[in-house]
């Protein structure tokens, strides 16, 4: 999906990174004073969230840049933290949480970089050991034809040893990556599915096969990988599919350049069901059986879940025994009955991530499941 309104808060107008990035867009910008008023103007729109991946807005964040993931209450959580940069995506996946998170769904770019650059300053002076993410609310990459904020994230992190970024995401745009000097602090990762969950419900992302060979080649020039199969969606044969996915990744790859691999099924909060059955009325995504979870999330049936996560843990665990495999947002039960063990009893998941980045990474120190620091 490409660009084709693109407002600009005036209190930002002047900023340099505002400049490039309207440089770069090639389009005319609309100045706003009040960004209210875009967002009532795309309320208005036959399909507001198809409406706002061909709008962006350039403002600030008036909050905080870098944030700890909230989690849930009874599930086990990663301790990820999330840095937040930009809002939304140009892609158009039927399941995507965005398109009832924000009201309305509208592509936002934040430019207050000297703000960003002093939060993550301030957390590397306290030596935060800190495995920090972009693609929470956004794709990582997809912003890279008109910012160089990505290339000055990973060379940020290069010069500190103790915290590990993230890029999640289901393009190719790799490029900006290839000369830089990341000293394996930056971790690359795709969000991976089956072709055909990929074809029904995730328009405009890249192949399979692209997204592997993007990976080959980021860890020609040394990155770390991860891989994320997430969502996982059941249909008839999926099992055999998301096999098929695994070996795929492994004829790619090396099994011991990846730091870590998630798991995780399709779940939706209840408002986001209206959506998809406007947008994407021919789906059967949210057709499957599903029940309210502890978290007020609709949630395949249990015995389902622990049955799909069985047989992906199983058939990782062909091709990368040592491979650090995790379920996200999952209780103790799923993951003693899928993958044989819980956190808990291994120091907890945030320690074992931790770990796994510090093997795979370099850091010099990383967080006990206390919050204590440990040196390599």
């Amino acid at each position: 999906m490409s660009i084709q309104h693109v407002y600009v808060d005036r209190s930002i107008a002047d900023k340099p990174e505002t400049q490039q990035f309207i440089r770069r867009l090639g389009l005319p910008p609309v100045m706003l004073q009040h960004p209210n008023e875009l967002y009532e103007k795309l309320k208005r729109e036959n399909d507001p969230c198809l409406a706002g991946k061909h709008t962006l807005l350039l403002t600030r964040n008036q909050g905080s840049f870098l944030r700890r993931c909230p989690g849930t209450r009874d599930y086990v959580c990663c301790g990820y933290h999330i840095l937040n940069f930009g809002n939304y995506c140009t892609m158009d996946c039927a399941y995507c949480i965005l398109q009832s998170y924000f009201h309305p769904p509208l592509l936002r770019f934040f430019v207050n970089h000297e703000d960003l650059w002093e939060e993550l300053g301030r957390a590397f002076e306290n030596n935060s050991c800190l495995r920090v993410g972009t693609g929470e609310f956004t794709d990582s990459l997809i912003w890279e034809s008109w910012s160089d904020l990505t290339a000055e994230l990973v060379e940020r992190f290069a010069r500190q040893e103790g915290s590990v970024l993230e890029l999640k995401t289901k393009t190719t745009a790799m490029e900006s990556l290839r000369n830089l000097e990341h000293n394996q602090k930056t971790i690359v990762s795709w969000s991976l599915n089956t072709p055909y969950v990929i074809s029904q419900y995730e328009s405009g992302t890249a192949s399979l096969e692209a997204r592997l060979r993007a990976a080959a080649k980021c860890e020609s020039w040394g990155y770390p990988l991860a891989f994320h199969f997430d969502p996982i969606v059941l249909y008839p044969g999926c099992e055999k599919e998301y096999e098929q996915v695994i070996h795929s990744l492994f004829e790619h790859i090396s099994a011991d350049r990846v730091v870590w691999i998630s798991m995780g099924t399709f779940r939706f909060m209840p408002a986001l069901q209206a959506v998809v059955q406007e947008r994407f009325p021919q789906s059967k995504l949210i057709h499957g059986e599903f029940v309210p979870g502890l978290d007020g999330k609709m949630r395949y049936f249990k015995p389902l879940r622990i049955q799909i996560y069985r047989r992906i843990y199983e058939t990782i665990a062909t091709h990368a025994p040592e491979a650090l495999v995790y379920l996200c947002m999952e209780d103790e039960h799923v993951w003693s009955q899928s993958v044989g063990f819980i956190p808990q009893s291994r120091g907890g998941l945030p320690a074992m991530l931790d770990q796994s980045a510090g093997r795979h990474c370099g850091l010099k120190t990383v967080c006990t499941s206390q919050g204590n620091k440990r040196s390599y």
